[in-house]
């Protein structure tokens, strides 16, 4: 195991109460594994991942990495400086882990030529569609060599094709490099063309209420797994699960 959860749980304290937040959250990651965690707005999906990747406290329970685990966050807007370029940008996390060596760069240069960036390196972001600004993100992210990445609704900003491309480029990086993955989302549809794993998470207090292996008939990229025959099972049980009231 890459990653194990036990018991987890979050309380916000406020002038009038305690609010539960997380409660019994437990769950394994393996390596290599693609998990995506939906859920009703508002149930702490966000929550969980803050805390698994250190930008928040559990107040409760415990988190055991694999020795010497490296992060990555993949936040929902690119977050790209305007006034830097775009291999500039893509240095940021090697900047402030103090990581930056003539190694470290030639490895982002050719991450951003192998996938399709490498005529922009001196460009700025504003010369970007919205898609490759996101395999910018993606690249800065990959920049520090995580093991494993937080994807925090990464694909929320993009209109609905340049989504659909976009989570089929960032699919295919995280696989090619090897990298484990934990992604919340509020699509289903993505999550079951990208996960191995979807934990669906009930109403606040946030608890998993059901776990699906995800097995698709000739899986390949999140486009095409959309045409997988299982592919509506698992979306009407899951949709089920979550509860959505329109």
């Amino acid at each position: 195991m890459i990653l194990s959860i036990k018991d987890l749980r979050k309380i916000y304290h406020t002038k009038q109460s305690e609010i539960l937040a997380v409660d019994n959250f437990s769950f394994d990651l393996k390596e290599g594994e693609f998990v995506a965690i939906v859920g009703p707005s508002g149930c702490g999906k966000s929550t969980i991942l803050s805390i698994l990747c250190g930008l928040d406290k559990a107040s409760s329970g415990t988190i055991e990495t694999k020795d010497n685990l490296r992060f990555g966050y993949m936040l929902q807007g690119d977050n790209l400086f305007e006034w830097q370029t775009i291999f500039k940008n893509c240095l940021l996390g090697l900047e402030i882990n103090n990581e930056v060596t003539e190694e470290n760069k030639e490895y982002v240069r050719n991450l951003l030529k192998m996938y399709g960036l490498g005529d922009f390196m001196d460009a700025y972001p504003s010369n970007l569609s919205g898609g490759m600004r996101q395999r910018v993100s993606l690249i800065r992210t990959l920049a520090t060599k995580p093991d494993l990445l937080f994807l925090d609704e990464p694909f929320s900003a993009l209109d609905y094709q340049s989504r659909l491309a976009v989570s089929d480029d960032v699919y295919k990086i995280i696989k090619k490099e090897k990298k484990s993955a934990i992604m919340v989302t509020h699509d289903i549809s993505e999550a079951i063309s990208m996960a191995d794993r979807i934990i669906v998470l009930s109403n606040r207090p946030s608890t998993i209420k059901k776990v699906y292996e995800i097995n698709l008939s000739d899986r390949s990229t999140p486009i095409n797994n959309r045409k997988a025959k299982e592919f509506a099972k698992y979306y009407d049980l899951i949709w089920k699960d979550i509860d959505y009231h329109v």
